[in-house]
């Protein structure tokens, strides 16, 4: 059955403007001017062909009829802030939204993530990127991939994995580089905001090496992008890049990695750690984990030797 209601505004308007007294401490609510409270309530006057309110010197005082009207309006807001809110909850509940590096979504998360909406198809996982910290009490983000030494004081933390960095380069380079020494004659690729060239080859006691060039790009990933359509040679994690690797479109010349001193970290507000949400996230991060420690080093990838780093 069709109802016939006024408009949301006027009787949002009327039930200000009662509580407050004033319809200028009701357009202080709502945002609006107090013209127009005055102008919603006498349409919802009109409407109704009553008076709600007697206008009085210094302020409003409700009618026979406005005092009638207002428990019932009243008590229907709080029904409806009580129905949103419980939706909203529940919408909540399924939204699983998380702040990543550009590298770690793209190189790790995605070509996994099919898995985790196989096993939970009732969790929608909205992401987004930075390499910014997160400041949870502000921003609507429920967890964060961070790629730090060590992750923030007053957060619950679990370590995915240590970083690693080991040169990685396309077919161009892969006959080049027999030797160290080969590194000089080919570009080496960085990147930009923390560049790490410099720790490698130090680690490898190479500090003197000077390339014949070198680039620099946003993130890890696209470094190793260029990589593999044979502009130059990068560093990375291989674990990161298992995929390019087996597929033979990504080749690691040398044995060596090098630690970099920092990790990839899942982070999230001590006190939402335990939510269902978070927590269904949380062990199929750790389900993956235990399925790439099963798998071992990418197929094509030579036996790791790994070298202390700084």
């Amino acid at each position: 059955m069709a109802r016939t209601l006024p408009p949301l505004n006027a009787l949002r308007a009327f039930e200000a403007a009662a509580r407050h007294g004033s319809f200028v401490a009701a357009a202080d609510e709502l945002s609006v001017t107090p013209a127009a409270i005055s102008h919603q309530v006498k349409a919802l006057e009109d409407r109704l062909d009553v008076a709600l309110f007697r206008r009085l010197a210094r302020g409003l005082a409700l009618t026979a009829e406005g005092e009638a009207l207002l428990p019932d309006l009243r008590d229907a807001f709080d029904r409806m802030a009580l129905a949103l809110d419980r939706v909203g909850r529940q919408a909540s509940a399924r939204v699983l939204t998380i702040s990543l590096v550009t590298t770690f979504l793209l190189a790790w998360l995605v070509p996994r993530l099919h898995r985790f909406q196989t096993k939970h198809p009732d969790i929608e996982v909205r992401m987004t990127t930075t390499r910014d910290a997160v400041d949870f009490g502000r921003e609507d983000i429920d967890a964060a991939v961070r790629f730090a030494a060590r992750p923030e004081d007053g957060l619950f933390a679990m370590k995915l994995f240590n970083d690693v960095l080991t040169p990685l380069c396309g077919r161009r380079y892969r006959d080049r580089l027999k030797t160290f020494d080969d590194l000089r004659k080919v570009p080496l690729i960085d990147t930009a905001f923390l560049p790490e060239w410099p720790i490698w080859l130090e680690a490898m006691g190479l500090q003197s090496l000077k390339p014949r060039r070198s680039m620099a790009f946003d993130s890890t990933k696209i470094a190793v992008e260029a990589a593999i359509e044979g502009a130059g040679v990068a560093l990375g994690p291989p674990d990161l890049f298992r995929e390019e690797i087996e597929e033979g479109r990504l080749f690691q010349p040398f044995p060596q990695v090098v630690e970099s001193g920092k990790a990839w970290w899942f982070v999230c507000p001590a006190t939402t750690a335990e939510r269902p949400k978070i927590k269904a996230f949380r062990a199929w991060l750790d389900e993956e984990l235990e399925r790439e420690a099963k798998l071992g080093p990418p197929a094509s990838g030579r036996q790791l030797q790994a070298v202390a780093g700084r």
